[in-house]
């Protein structure tokens, strides 16, 4: 259900080279409300993951980077590395997924991320599938 690396047999090619759009973001409060209510909590080493599946046949991403992680350049870095890892490792079914940063990830480097990040998808995939709530 992830997106793997070209090398790892999956999408590869031009779904990586494409940047995220307006679409692909959890961006209004209720959104991130419905997935912190109905997803699934899934902690990793660096980040903490909610999912819940939604019926727009894409995967979308939504960033929680409170001030206890340092100041406006520090959470601006691990959104931009959250999104970055997002766009490369995009699952391949409708899930809004919510990162909530750790204050380890503000000096993590960007392969332990995205490692943390997989395995913690992985773990979401092993998961029985639960069908994505009503629309509100």
């Amino acid at each position: 259900m992830i997106a793997e690396s070209a090398e790892m047999g999956g999408l590869g090619g031009s779904r990586e080279t494409e940047r995220l759009t307006p679409l692909d973001r959890i961006r209004r409060r209720a959104e991130f409300q419905r997935v912190f209510r109905d997803g699934l909590r899934l902690p990793g080493r660096l980040c903490t993951l909610v999912i819940l599946g939604n019926l727009r046949g894409f995967s979308r991403v939504g960033i929680v980077a409170t001030r206890r992680l340092g100041g406006a350049v520090r959470r601006n870095r691990v959104k931009r590395l959250v999104r970055e890892v997002f766009r490369c490792n995009r699952p391949l079914c409708g899930l809004d997924i919510v990162v909530i940063a750790r204050p380890g990830l503000v000096d993590a480097a960007y392969a332990s991320l995205e490692s943390d990040y997989r395995a913690v998808l992985r773990r979401f995939n092993r998961r029985k599938p639960v069908p994505p709530p009503p629309e509100d």
